[in-house]
Formats: C-alpha cells, sequence, structure tokens
C-alpha cells in the first residue's frame, strides 16, 4: 500500500547523498591517530563525493555493462580496442584527480613528505572511501602506485614515468605514452601452469646482443591474469638467461604500433565487472628490463606488500558501506511494531559485526602508518609481518560479513538496485589476485623462516601492548606457544596468520576505541566461548554504544 503521494509505507530511505567520511567514526579517529589528520578536509570532501547518489549511479552503471574487446578492426587489423562504459570512465576521473596514485610516491615530493609524514594513512582513506564507490575502478591504479612505490629507485622504468602516472588528468587514449599526459601499469605475472610459483614462469625473455641499450629484451609467452589489460604498460615477469626476472612492456611502440601484445579473451568474472581481466600473448614484445636479472621474484614480493594492503582497504570499505546499509535499513524498517534495530536478535547481530569492521578499520590503517616510515626497522617489521597476516584476517571477514549485513535487509538487498549484491560479487577479486588465503599464511611462515628477527619484533610490540587485559596475554602466550613448534608450524600456517592479525586488532582497540568497542571484541574474539555465527554470544554487551558509534545516521 501507498501514501497518496506515492511513497511506500514501512520502507527505508534512500541511503544515498551520505558523507562516507564524516559518517565513519572508527576511519576518523584511525586517521587522526595513525598520522593522517592533516588530509582531514580533503577526506571530508572526497567522503561527500563517494557517497552521492551520482557515484552509486556510476558505479551501477558500470558493473552492469562490462568492457567488450575488439580484436580487429573493419580490415582485419588486429587492433585489440577495450571499450569501456562513460560511467567507468567517470570513476576513474574522479579517483585519479584525488590522487590514489600521486600520493604514493616518495620521490616526487619531499617537501611534502617532509611535511605531512601521515601521507601513506590518508592516502589508505582515499582508498577506503573510493572502494565505496567501486572496487574494480582501482584495480590499475593500485597496480601503477605498487610498482612505482616497489620499483622507486631501481634502474630500467623511463624518466618521465613517474610523473606520468602521478598527473592527476586522466587520460584514456589509447595511444603511445610518448603522446598522453596520464599513464597507468597493469602487471602480468601468473600463468597457468605456474599458478602461484613465481619462479616457475615459462615466459621467455630474449636478449638482443646488436641493441644500443643492453637492458632491451624481445618478450614471448602466455599470461594467465592479466588485470587492466588495456593499461599503458605491463610489468611482466619472465625468464631472463640469470632467472626470473621483470620487464616493462609498453602497449604500443612509440609509432603506434601494437608492440607484440595480444589480448586472447577478456575473462567472464563473477564480481569487478567494471575492469577487464584478460588472457595476454607476448609475441616477441619488446620490453625494458627493471633492475637486474634474477631480480624479479624479490621486485614482485615488493610489489605484493603495497597491492594486499590496498587490497584490503577496499574490503575493508566495502564492509564498512555494507554494515552502514544495514545499520540504515534497521533503523528506518518496523515489524510487529518495533524497528528492526531494537529487536534483540537484529540489534545482537548488527552489533556483533560492528565489533569486525571496527576491528579491520583499526587493523590496516595501523599497517598503512607502518609503510609511511620506511627507514623504521620496527615500521619494517610490521610491513613484512602484519601484511599478509592482516589480509588473511581481513579476507576471510569481508565474505562473511557482507553476506550477513545483505541477509539483514532480506531478499531485496540481492538485486542490483542495492549494492550490496554487488559487494558480495566483488569483495574476493583482489585478494585472489594477489595472495589467496593459503598464500597468505604460507608467506606468514616464510617471513618466518627467512626474517625470524622480524617476527621477534612484532611479538615484542603485541605484548607490550597488551598490557594487563587478561585475554590479550593469554593471546599472546598461545601465540608463543605457536612459535616454539617449529615442527608443527607449516600446518599451523592459517592458525598463526589469523592469531597475530586478531591480538593485534584487540590491542588498537584496547589502547584506541571505547571500552563497549574494546570489551566486546576482546572477549567474544579472544575468549572461549564457541561461536558459530554473527549474533552470538554477546547478549551482555553495551549494544547500543556500539550501534551508536557505528551508525552512519547521526
Amino acid at each position: 500500500m501507498t501514501s497518496p503521494r506515492g511513497a511506500l509505507q514501512n520502507a527505508p530511505p534512500p541511503y544515498e547523498d551520505v558523507n562516507l567520511y564524516a559518517s565513519d567514526t572508527a576511519l576518523q579517529e584511525a586517521v587522526t591517530r595513525e598520522g593522517g589528520a592533516y588530509a582531514a578536509r580533503r577526506l571530508n570532501a572526497f567522503g561527500i563525493v563517494c557517497g552521492s547518489s551520482e557515484a552509486m549511479t556510476r558505479a551501477r552503471l558500470a558493473d552492469a555493462h562490462p568492457p567488450c574487446l575488439t580484436s580487429h578492426d573493419r580490415y582485419g587489423r588486429r587492433i585489440d580496442r577495450i571499450d569501456y562504459h562513460p560511467a567507468f570512465h567517470d570513476l576513474m576521473q574522479t579517483s585519479v584527480t584525488e590522487g590514489i596514485v600521486g600520493e604514493q610516491i616518495d620521490r616526487m615530493a619531499p617537501a611534502t613528505r617532509t611535511a605531512n609524514p601521515g601521507r601513506q594513512v590518508a592516502r589508505a582513506a582515499t582508498v577506503y572511501l573510493a572502494a565505496q564507490m567501486d572496487l574494480g575502478h582501482l584495480a590499475s591504479l593500485s597496480t601503477t602506485a605498487a610498482a612505482l612505490a616497489a620499483l622507486d629507485g631501481v634502474a630500467g622504468l623511463p624518466d618521465d614515468w613517474p610523473a606520468l602516472a602521478t598527473s592527476r588528468s586522466y587520460d584514456p587514449r589509447p595511444l603511445p605514452v610518448v603522446d598522453k599526459h596520464h599513464i597507468r601499469l597493469a602487471l602480468a605475472i601468473g600463468e597457468r601452469h605456474a599458478g602461484t610459483d613465481l619462479r616457475a614462469v615459462a615466459t621467455q625473455a630474449a636478449s638482443q646482443p646488436d641493441a644500443p641499450d643492453d637492458r632491451a629484451f624481445l618478450i614471448s609467452g602466455q599470461k594467465w591474469y592479466v588485470t587492466a589489460p588495456s593499461a599503458d604498460g605491463c610489468l611482466v615477469l619472465a625468464q631472463a638467461p640469470a632467472g626470473p626476472s621483470l620487464f616493462v612492456v609498453q602497449r604500443f611502440d612509440p609509432d603506434g604500433g601494437g608492440n607484440g601484445l595480444e589480448i586472447t579473451r577478456l575473462k567472464r568474472m563473477a564480481g569487478v565487472r567494471s575492469e577487464a581481466a584478460a588472457e595476454v600473448r607476448f609475441d616477441r614484445a619488446l620490453g625494458s628490463l627493471v633492475g637486474a636479472q634474477g631480480e624479479g621474484e624479490a621486485l614482485v614480493e615488493a610489489m605484493l606488500l603495497h597491492l594486499r594492503l590496498d587490497a584490503s582497504l577496499g574490503a575493508t570499505g566495502l564492509m564498512r558501506s555494507g554494515l552502514a546499509h544495514a545499520l540504515h535499513f534497521a533503523e528506518h524498517r518496523s515489524s510487529r511494531g518495533r524497528r528492526l534495530i531494537d529487536q534483540p536478535v537484529m540489534g545482537e547481530v548488527l552489533c556483533d559485526l560492528a565489533l569486525d569492521v571496527e576491528a579491520a578499520v583499526a587493523l590496516i590503517f595501523r599497517l598503512a602508518r607502518a609503510f609511511d616510515h620506511t627507514d623504521d626497522p620496527r615500521a619494517e617489521a610490521w610491513r613484512r609481518v602484519m601484511t599478509p597476516a592482516s589480509a588473511f584476517l581481513v579476507g576471510r571477514l569481508a565474505p562473511s560479513v557482507l553476506a550477513e549485513c545483505l541477509e539483514c535487509h532480506g531478499s531485496d538487498a540481492y538485486g542490483d538496485e542495492l549494492p550490496l549484491a554487488r559487494y558480495v560479487r566483488d569483495v574476493q577479486a583482489p585478494g585472489l589476485a594477489h595472495g589467496p588465503g593459503n598464500i597468505l599464511a604460507v608467506e606468514v611462515l616464510s617471513t618466518l623462516q627467512r626474517a625470524p628477527e622480524a617476527v621477534a619484533t612484532v611479538m615484542e610490540d603485541l605484548q607490550l601492548a597488551c598490557g594487563e587485559d587478561p585475554y590479550l596475554l593469554a593471546a599472546h602466550a598461545r601465540l608463543e606457544r605457536i612459535l616454539c613448534e617449529p615442527r608443527l608450524l607449516d600446518r599451523r600456517g592459517r592458525d598463526l596468520a589469523a592469531s597475530l592479525a586478531v591480538l593485534a586488532a584487540g590491542t588498537l582497540l584496547r589502547a584506541h576505541a571505547p571500552p563497549a568497542i574494546a570489551d566486546a571484541y576482546i572477549a567474544t574474539r579472544l575468549g572461549s566461548q564457541p561461536r558459530q555465527a554473527y549474533g552470538q554470544a554477546i547478549d551482555w554487551a553495551d549494544r547500543d554504544a556500539i550501534l551508536a558509534r557505528a551508525t552512519p545516521n547521526r
């Protein structure tokens, strides 16, 4: 039944035109605490843009109209053109203008770096907010930023590429780099037979002894999964005479030719449909060696640290948006004479979800601060250990949180009018591309073997942060026992990764969150009472305080 004006009865108003920064208390506090307060005004303005009805419409259109490949022109010439919906370009322009790539690069603005030591934290907040518009459009921006940060000072990238990549003027034109004012980079690593084994790549790099540049190689091979294949350059892992090495391959020759790069097909992905993912073939493509021969694995691993931070930020942003939608719905929808949020079962589920979202925000922004202090050995240890551990935890939480948020709405949320179904489809894609759960767990174990001092440093920091909290101290002691049983470590990789991240989140909430948040999170996540679903064993918590902090409707 509708009212005379046509308004639906017992239906929430649209959740749009919301300032995603100003309505997110946990985010604001994390940005301030970790050093990004100088950017608060800019983030507030960007929060308005990302939460606007226009941004939601663009994201919906970009998802509904995936990119299309045209392999040949009307005359049969190979062109490998990928056409995107205009809404995708609008999203790209928004994020490029905001500086998602530019904020990443230290050497581009040393004076700014000195004045604003929290630049990585501010950038992290930008990624977190932009992901709530659309996750797919961030793919090539994250790869570009990760490549430039990891390769800063490494020989091989053309001198003008950092300036072009950090330009805030989006340029999607399919032209040679010399004709563009903004460029993006893709990453071509994985192969069908090799999986995540970087040493087993079959793509070959043949040197050119007669070439004037001793860094010039011809790249031949097939890459199984390349995100954003329409980028202007591609970082390719290939076998050189001295072992796996990294090469940069431009999409076009300076004269506009195709440079031996062919898109075999676009993948039909379950999520992140706004951006393309493809199988790509290199047929004697001209590439330039980055770094030294044999350093490819180390360079890729350095890039993966940055990519995993961005993947965790994107997943955390989607978790926050899903929770905000669920809270908004429960606050405006009634059943049996009571608002949904006032009904104990619903209220406790939302309260429980809010704890995981708050913990993820605290954990990931603490990690972002470690990327700001590149010369600090303790920050380096945190990056090496806690990047895969944090990505592991967030990657396990996000699908469950979003599925539960969708259930809080009911079946209507499973359609594409609301963004929740898209969030559920999208949230696992970055993690799968840059490290599934088992790979992340193995990476934590690998760090323990290769750099035990880094793990010892993190454990020392966590012990100090436990204070006198009995749950935190017990969790730390359990971690120590795991680390002291080397014969069983290979079987406990996932346990180790998750336990590190949960303990770190608990210490952060104990130190910085309101007692209602910290008490409930630590007792339920580090206590001994079994839990199989959200909303269990939390009836004792201060539900009203937790929900009041999480709600976007203030």
